[in-house]
């Protein structure tokens, strides 16, 4: 089996956001970058899980994304992929992402194809179904549990109240959350042969960007905390009714 898991680089939740050139572009000086959170813990690390269980398995990375985001797939390469492709392009609009990735994939001949349910930065949660749409195959998002046997994938989501479990013939796009695997982090071992893995550099397909960037703007900053002391009931009464906001 042939596997292509989506790794995208994002700030670390630490970060302080700021915006430049008049609050159209995100400033990135001083900002800490990580592997997306759920594509390193939980798609990566189950395609890791299935070429332990099937050692023929083959683990392709992808990213899009200009030579800044080599040290964040390297890291990616440090937990087990094989090797990684880099598409040299920005990868701000979601739809110009997924195009670059549906490209990568078809070129390859993946039987699978693994997205993280979203970015922590944009939260999106768009460029698996358009992946899947692009190559006219099946798609099932926010998969809690992912098991394979010969060409049949089982694909376990939450729903309202329940459980779905999905067959689905392979080749298949599977965009993975929480419970799919567990967290990982990469040992020495790993760390040195990342180093030598192949990391290729494509360039991008020409694909029709179709967003732009109006505006950023930060959210409106916490008001502050009133305290009043435990036996002013009656203050307390008064702010309830008068100042606190519904929520």
């Amino acid at each position: 089996m042939k596997i292509l898991v989506c790794v995208s680089k994002a700030p670390d939740t630490t970060s302080k956001i700021a915006f430049k050139d008049g609050n159209t572009k995100f400033e990135d000086n001083g900002v800490q970058w990580i592997i997306n959170p759920y594509d390193e813990w939980y798609s990566l690390v189950r395609a890791i899980e299935l070429k332990e269980k099937e050692p023929a398995t083959i683990i392709h990375l992808v990213t899009v994304g200009t030579a800044d985001a080599e040290p964040i797939i390297r890291k990616a390469l440090a937990l087990g992929g094989d090797e990684a492709i880099r598409v040299n392009t920005d990868n701000s609009d979601s739809y110009y992402t997924a195009a670059q990735i549906a490209e990568v994939a078809k070129q390859g001949a993946y039987d699978l194809v693994f997205t993280g349910k979203e970015t922590i930065d944009y939260n999106g949660s768009s460029v698996g179904a358009m992946v899947a749409e692009l190559m006219d195959i099946p798609y099932i998002s926010l998969a809690t549990k992912f098991d394979v046997a010969g060409t049949v994938a089982t694909v376990s989501r939450e729903i309202e109240g329940g459980e779905e479990v999905a067959e689905v013939p392979l080749p298949l796009v599977v965009s993975c959350q929480k419970g799919v695997a567990e967290q990982r982090i990469p040992n020495m071992r790993g760390i040195m042969a990342a180093r030598t893995k192949p990391l290729k550099v494509v360039e991008p397909a020409t694909v029709e960007t179709l967003t732009s960037v109006s505006s950023y703007e930060l959210p409106p900053a916490k008001a502050g905390v009133k305290l009043v002391a435990a036996d002013n009931v009656a203050e307390l009464v008064r702010l309830l009714h008068e100042e606190a906001k519904a929520f």
